[in-house]
């Protein structure tokens, strides 16, 4: 009989010696007092990692909306959308994503990957002949659904258009094709020419596709996005709610015959379990309450500066974007993991090694999220702590301009 234990263990095995088995630090966030939290033995730590961008998680709002469903709906939505499970607060949601985005229609995943999943998949299959063109740095839902659905596709290198035209030159004109892309992509920080891939597109009768998972929320008016900041019109939207708006689940925007083909079509839609109804309300409140409101925005792209000035100057290699995302280099990940745990135990600060598959090998990282809620003496402790540890492990300073 195998030893099913033992070969698994040597993957398990393998992750180690590479520095790349993960690790995870359990924390209990502090309501109203985020970014910092407690450590399971009771320490402080600060967070300089999370997705909340905005802090939303923390917002009164957010959490009296969570607490009054809880309390009128109860704790679960009891069944999946079809059996039972699609109440009020599912149903508004719904309703005020397809508003923000200008949208016939959206549908609510309980996370952005079951979206992403679920919608390019179910889109593969539905469409016959259907050629998925893909961003090389799409995110491993997108791929996934991408190869789920099993039909062809083409990979186009990362952010370059002359390649997606080559390969959209190479597909006839009248078959059916789909350019799959992201906004803001979430390690290096970096932005697509959304502008050039839609008119690209268009040109050659290609749906488009974006995740916009690292910027609803953040860009464009109201939060609806980059590709809404810019102007541009894309025919399917995908989002989370569980960064920016700090809650939890995912959605598509698009045409309402699209929305209801997902709908009724995809496994990853019919069989899962409703979104708690607290869940969806607190998301709702939360793009309610940043459809109303810029001050998070703008004070957030304010920290974002303000972080990548400070760490540059002191000589960081901060990778340079024109996103919030501030990635610092280390480049291996061995030492990686050590930084983050010197971190952690030497100075209370708390940002997860970012290794492969996440990133190449060679490019791992600190992916630093600054957010409105932390404060220049955060930002200066955050910049010393980092000297300090680049210095005890001799890492490579950035050279500085004359």
């Amino acid at each position: 009989m195998p030893d099913y234990d033992r070969i698994l263990a040597g993957h398990l095995d393998a992750l180690r010696a590479e520095g790349r088995y993960r690790h995870f630090l359990t924390l209990h966030r502090q309501a109203g007092e985020f970014p910092k939290a407690l450590r399971a033995d009771g320490r402080p730590i600060t967070v300089w990692c999370s997705n909340d961008y905005l802090g939303m998680g923390q917002h009164p709002a957010v959490r009296e909306a969570m607490i009054a469903a809880i309390r009128e709906d109860g704790a679960g939505a009891g069944g999946t959308r079809n059996i039972s499970g699609t109440g009020r607060h599912h149903v508004a949601l719904e309703a005020e994503m397809a508003s923000l985005h200008g949208k016939e229609a959206a549908l609510v995943f309980n996370s952005g990957f079951a979206a992403n999943e679920a919608t390019l998949s179910t889109l593969a299959k539905l469409i016959p002949g259907c050629t998925i063109l893909s961003d090389a740095d799409n995110h491993a839902s997108m791929i996934a659904g991408i190869r789920n659905g099993g039909g062809p596709k083409r990979i186009f290198r990362h952010n370059d258009l002359g390649h997606l035209a080559e390969l959209l030159a190479g597909l006839p004109l009248e078959a059916p094709k789909i350019v799959a892309f992201e906004s803001v992509y979430s390690m290096d920080g970096d932005i697509a020419p959304i502008r050039q891939i839609a008119e690209l597109a268009r040109a050659h009768n290609a749906m488009t596709y974006i995740d916009e998972v690292h910027a609803v929320g953040l860009y464009g008016a109201g939060g609806a996005g980059v590709a809404a900041r810019d102007g541009v019109e894309i025919d399917v939207i995908e989002g989370t709610l569980g960064k920016a708006y700090g809650v939890g689940g995912g959605y598509i925007a698009g045409s309402r015959i699209l929305v209801d083909a997902i709908r009724s079509h995809a496994p990853g839609f019919i069989f899962s379990t409703t979104l708690a109804p607290a869940i969806a309300a607190g998301a709702l409140a939360s793009v309610r309450h940043l459809r109303a409101s810029d001050a998070e925005r703008a004070a957030h792209q304010e920290r974002a500066r303000t972080t990548r000035a400070a760490l540059r100057a002191a000589g960081l290699p901060v990778m340079e974007n024109p996103s919030h995302i501030v990635p610092v280099m280390v480049g291996d990940a061995a030492l990686c993991r050590e930084a983050s745990e010197l971190l952690a135990e030497e100075h209370a600060i708390y940002i997860q090694p970012i290794n492969f598959p996440t990133v190449p090998r060679g490019t791992e990282r600190l992916r630093i999220t600054p957010t409105p809620l932390h404060d220049d003496a955060a930002i200066t402790h955050l910049v010393e702590a980092l000297s300090a540890v680049w210095s005890k492990l001799g890492l490579p300073r950035q050279k500085q301009a004359a």
